[in-house]
């Protein structure tokens, strides 16, 4: 009789961060700011996702399938590292390299993008709800000049209210 399948998450462990390593074949690359939105995320909710990892027994190792960056902001952050005193959650799934690899992509490719049109909905009701710009750029990771295109792409006169505005004068048209 077949044994029944019991997902990894229901066995996070805490691992320490010294016992993690990276693979060698994540092709998935985080810019910049999306990796200080990912530290934010972590300071500010903690780690609400766990790591996915293959163990390997004969180096007593954990090697990353999926997390890499959520491993990174572990290593490279003190005030995270510090508060959760250097252990990383972690799921362990039992693959070969090949599935281990598909998995890596799997994960990568599900998370998806984000829509645009979505963007500008979360954008236009955030400021409708009064929070400034300067709020949202903190909150959601965002520089002045995507939210302002945002803005414009919703095309929301709204969502301009109490900015000002000036049109430079050009010398040469006086």
């Amino acid at each position: 009789m077949k044994k029944s399948f019991i997902s990894p998450v229901y066995n996070v462990k805490a691992v320490p961060v010294e016992k993690v390593r990276a693979n060698n074949y994540n092709p998935n690359i985080v810019p910049p700011p999306e990796m200080k939105l990912l530290e934010l995320s972590i300071w500010e909710d903690g780690y609400t996702m766990p790591c996915v990892c293959y163990y390997v027994a004969d180096e007593d190792m954990y090697e990353l399938v999926d997390g890499f960056h959520r491993y990174s902001v572990l290593k490279t952050s003190k005030r995270i590292y510090e508060r959760e005193k250097g252990l990383l959650p972690v799921v362990v799934i039992e693959k070969d390299l090949s599935n281990r690899m598909a998995s890596t992509i799997r994960h990568n490719r599900a998370r998806g993008t984000h829509s645009i049109e979505l963007m500008c909905e979360i954008v236009s009701e955030l400021t409708q709800a009064g929070m400034t710009d300067s709020w949202i750029q903190k909150h959601i990771g965002m520089d002045k000049d995507e939210l302002l295109r945002l803005k414009q792409i919703s095309g929301l006169a709204s969502l301009f209210a109490n900015k000002e505005f000036s049109i430079p004068i050009n010398e040469k048209m006086r």
